[in-house]
């Protein structure tokens, strides 16, 4: 059976939006501060941000499937926990048992519903940035960032110094943030090609595939190093 094609998590969309126009350095630039704010908000207001970000990601075309792709993680994250805090709320409560009602036992408190409704707002603007922002557009953005901030240093404290032009701590930094998605996307791959060849759930897909992931991730991982070694 054929391996179909699935969409990867934070990939990048070649159809342009309104967001592709704003410069990479622009969009870094606002992201911290941003996942700052949207922190310290209620869950009414992290609601509405999340409707905005929905809004902002269907004017820059990614599809629905695409906006629930990039959820999976908050998905799985939020199932763990709430699952965890059900069976602790049970622990707590295992006592009085029968006399617990059932409704209080699953009803999430509401730290847990503000929580998730944080993590989905932060992975909601992660997508926004690595959707709209190629790779190449992330390094030029970190390189002069890195510049920028080096300038800035030299003028204050060493004005006779002259500014190297290297930017090796921005180039670790947009490797690590370009191989976010990849990671994603070998996942997408090898969990394809599991399915394809009648692969079941369960301990034993999680098992193959986390080693396969990890072996395959490595391993592109030091091509990319051997690659950058090559053209210094």
């Amino acid at each position: 059976m054929a391996v179909g094609k699935r969409e990867g998590i934070f990939k990048y969309k070649t159809v342009k939006g309104p967001l592709h126009k704003v410069p990479a350095l622009v969009k870094l630039l606002l992201l911290l501060p941003l996942s700052v704010f949207f922190m310290s908000l209620s869950s009414v207001y992290l609601t509405a941000g999340i409707i905005a970000a929905c809004v902002c990601a269907f004017l820059c075309r990614f599809t629905l499937r695409e906006q629930l792709t990039d959820l999976k993680p908050a998905f799985f994250y939020t199932v763990l926990m709430y699952a965890l805090s059900v069976f602790s709320r049970l622990i707590d409560t295992w006592n009085t048992f029968p006399s617990f009602s059932l409704v209080f036992l699953l009803t999430p408190n509401p730290d847990f519903l503000r929580i998730s409704l944080r993590l989905v707002l932060i992975i909601q603007l992660s997508s926004l940035l690595f959707r709209t922002t190629s790779q190449g557009e992330l390094r030029e953005a970190l390189f002069a960032l890195e510049l920028g901030f080096k300038r800035f240093l030299a003028k204050i404290f060493f004005q006779k110094k002259q500014v190297k032009t290297e930017n090796r701590f921005s180039g670790y930094i947009a490797l690590f943030l370009c191989f976010i998605p990849e990671i994603f996307e070998n996942w997408t791959f090898i969990n394809t090609a599991w399915k394809a060849r009648g692969g079941k759930q369960g301990f034993a897909k999680i098992k193959t595939l986390t080693f396969m992931l990890i072996s395959f991730s490595m391993e592109k991982a030091a091509l990319k190093a051997k690659a950058l070694e090559a053209r210094r």
